[in-house]
């Protein structure tokens, strides 16, 4: 619901907060995470709720008819008796656009559309979009993949800090220019320093976890950034959680700096593996507590608290001091809860937790961790809180940690990786340096082809 101003859409004005208003207005929605039912074939998803509750009888032939008509009109050829669990994600994607556009749809809003794509499967996508612009429709693109947004888009609007700052022709437009629209100053490109990889630090040797993970096996070295590319929900959350002591495996070994660490947290950020979860609201942080506690958490036994009790100047301390390097922007200081924090500056206090030592204790400070486990870590964030996020990334590397950075991003890939390996059902393919891959190689992996997995093979 606005609280104030008005909608009008083909010249009538759209009643707020009502959705059944807007789908009979012509506005269909894609959202990035799909709202469809696994259990149900394409054919009962796409009719849900379109039928009256009293009507006697399911009109399904007609249904399945115009269905199968409106996919061959507009190039989504999806089988109506499939069930949706069984599709690929590229096929899912095609059954949420038909189920807009059998309503009659002439407004497609598409939310971040390519987040869960293979490139191959990105490419189709725009095909599709390139087809009903043709045929009459308007769609509202939302990314923020500014490639992406140049290629498929005749106009651009830039939004920021929830008010529109720019309206321009794409043709006009180009990466630098919207990057500074989008966070009001110039965006500087991460710069990396050269240096040689060290030694192994972690050795991941046929890890498996049940339903999440297939063999594992990979290495990580000092000074070094591998990427782990792939469609979110193939085993990267079991991978993370299994090289932060949160899951063990069912098979295989990890060992780091030497060591076969137990499953326990604790153990592992003391043997210096540092932590940027996936989801920064519900695991990175606890909302109601104060930023200061939250910096000091994952360090609260053994830096902050003595027989039980916090040293809470030397936390709040440590607090200022992480707030202050990784410049944690909070109108209420160290007390400010952390659920007030925008999703840029939220991200930025754990990156700072994960990364900085106690230099703000005793003057003494301690060295960097010896491996970071970087889980999406620029979801969701502007340009400018992306930029920041990628060189601390590089400047922990140029110190000697080991970086595994798991990305649905292959332009973050592609920026920051040394190596770059692809998972996909929970299987792992050879890790090999970035030059060696191209999207088409990277797309084909992504999407479990044996002859990407055996031309990368190690």
């Amino acid at each position: 619901m606005p609280d104030e101003g008005t909608i009008e859409a083909f010249g009538l004005p759209l009643p707020p907060g009502d959705p059944a208003a807007a789908l009979a207005a012509g506005i269909g929605m894609v959202h990035q995470h799909f709202t469809l039912a696994d259990n149900l074939s394409v054919l009962d998803n796409v009719m849900l709720g379109t039928e009256s509750l009293w009507r006697p009888k399911s009109r399904r032939r007609a249904a399945r008819e115009r269905l199968v008509a409106t996919g061959e009109r507009f190039g989504l050829r999806v089988n109506p008796e499939a069930r949706v669990g069984s599709l690929s994600v590229g096929e899912r994607q095609r059954v949420e656009i038909l189920k807009a556009l059998y309503r009659d749809a002439r407004v497609l809003i598409l939310d971040e559309p390519t987040a869960v794509l293979t490139p191959q499967e990105s490419e189709s996508l725009f095909a599709t979009l390139r087809q009903l612009v043709a045929q009459g429709l308007s769609i509202i693109f939302i990314s923020h993949k500014l490639p992406e947004v140049l290629r498929v888009s005749d106009r651009i609007a830039v939004l920021r800090a929830g008010k529109l700052v720019a309206t321009l022709p794409a043709q006009r437009a180009d990466r630098a220019q919207l990057a500074e629209l989008m966070v009001g100053r110039a965006v500087p490109a991460p710069v990396a320093k050269p240096h040689a990889p060290g030694a192994v630090v972690c050795a991941i040797d046929t890890v498996s976890a049940a339903g999440a993970l297939d063999a594992v096996s990979l290495s990580l070295r000092a000074g070094e950034i591998v990427a782990i590319a792939g469609v979110s929900g193939n085993g990267q959350q079991a991978l993370a959680d299994v090289l932060c002591g949160m899951r063990a495996p069912d098979a295989g070994r990890v060992v780091v700096a030497g060591r076969t660490l137990p499953v326990d947290p604790r153990a592992w950020i003391a043997a210096g593996v540092a932590r940027i979860p996936e989801d920064r609201h519900a695991v990175g942080v606890i909302g109601d507590l104060p930023l200061w506690e939250n910096a000091m958490a994952e360090h609260y036994r053994t830096r902050f608290a003595r027989y039980g009790v916090v040293r809470r100047r030397a936390a709040r301390r440590f607090a200022r001091d992480v707030m202050a390097r990784f410049d944690v922007r909070a109108g209420g200081g160290l007390d400010t809860p952390a659920r007030a924090l925008s999703g840029g500056n939220m991200q930025k206090l754990i990156l700072g937790r994960a990364l900085a030592g106690d230099a703000a204790e005793a003057g003494a400070g301690t060295p960097g961790p010896v491996m970071i486990v970087a889980n999406q870590p620029t979801w969701g964030l502007d340009i400018g809180a992306v930029a920041f996020v990628h060189q601390q990334l590089i400047d922990a590397c140029a110190r000697g940690a080991a970086v595994l950075l798991i990305s649905d991003d292959l332009d973050e890939i592609f920026t920051l990786a040394d190596r770059i390996a692809v998972m996909h059902a929970g299987r792992l393919t050879a890790a090999r340096p970035t030059a060696d891959w191209n999207l088409a190689a990277i797309g084909m992996a992504m999407a479990g082809s044996v002859e990407s997995r055996d031309a990368h093979a190690a």
